[in-house]
């Protein structure tokens, strides 16, 4: 709840800011705001709360559908620890790390494919984490459980609710400011109707597309920042960064199972370092070694 009461909060000084700057704007262009609403039907109260409504909504939809739509997405099947002795020692596991996390018990599932792992949910009281059959394959238990304590460090820290509201902020300024800046331009650039209208469109298509990776630019680095964070909070549950330290190399040796991208955010492993880091999801693994073994050295 307050994660929530925070979001509004700052949904609604956004919009603020956002009625500010535009009569700041007009006002230094010698321009009417009202002529705006007259000439292109652009209401700016209308046009923020139809920015905040629309950016948010696509994401809080797929927000509360994102355990079904993960199950479906990977084909995952939930288990109760009966089916055998190793999905009972991942349910256990799970069960013991979510307890220290302080949260209540996910559903816990399996999936066919590489080594990966993720967390979703609404809530962290409802999650789900889950495990790709070749990551059990492949790891040692210590270095899965370390895996399993990154997931639950994603669940207790909210980081699925975090990003969703945060993409949401984002997609609605996308929205707002690609308007604005279309009205702008329609309004230096034509002196009639017709042709203003053709400005106003090819510029807001061209800021939308624009403004849209700036947008994923902020969001793949909050979510990089989380990454860290999720190592760092591993750690912390099993009380040591080492076995952390050591799944991650044994990621890097393996075969990276590939995510859709709407829980790509949240799995154990992203890419290496390229030219397109700035539009990873996660750091590059051996930036995350790196910043878990000065964490082991107190630095």
């Amino acid at each position: 709840m307050k994660r929530i009461f925070l979001f509004l909060a700052a949904n609604f000084a956004i919009m603020l800011a956002m009625s500010v700057v535009f009569h700041i704007v007009c006002a230094f262009l010698g321009v009417d705001p009202a002529d705006a609403y007259r000439t292109t039907g652009l209401n700016l109260n209308a046009i923020a709360l139809w920015s905040l409504v629309y950016g948010m909504a696509g994401s809080v939809i797929s927000l509360l559908l994102s355990k079904t739509i993960a199950k479906w997405s990977v084909g995952a099947r939930t288990i109760t620890g009966d089916e055998g002795e190793s999905e009972r020692w991942l349910v256990d596991t799970v069960r013991s790390l979510a307890e220290r996390a302080n949260v209540k018990m996910p559903e816990v599932a399996i999936y066919e494919g590489e080594a990966n792992a993720f967390a979703t949910g609404a809530f962290k009281n409802s999650a789900l984490v889950a495990v790709s059959t070749r990551i059990m394959e492949q790891m040692t238990r210590e270095e899965l459980r370390a895996v399993l304590g990154h997931e639950m460090s994603h669940v207790s820290n909210g980081d699925m609710v975090t990003m969703t509201l945060l993409q949401g902020v984002l997609n609605a300024c996308v929205l707002f400011f690609s308007r604005v800046a279309a009205f702008f331009a329609s309004r230096a650039l034509s002196d009639n109707r017709r042709g203003g209208r053709g400005i106003y469109y090819v510029v807001y298509y061209v800021m939308q597309i624009t403004l849209g990776i700036a947008a994923s630019i902020v969001a793949m680095w909050y979510s990089r920042r989380r990454e860290y964070a999720a190592d760092a909070g591993s750690a912390n549950l099993l009380g040591s960064p080492s076995s952390m330290i050591a799944a991650l190399r044994r990621l890097g040796n393996l075969q990276p199972g590939v995510l859709p991208d709407s829980l790509a955010a949240f799995g154990a492993v992203g890419g290496k370092k390229s030219i397109m880091s700035l539009f990873a999801t996660h750091p590059a693994l051996e930036d995350r070694i790196e910043a878990l073994e000065r964490l082991q050295r107190g630095v």
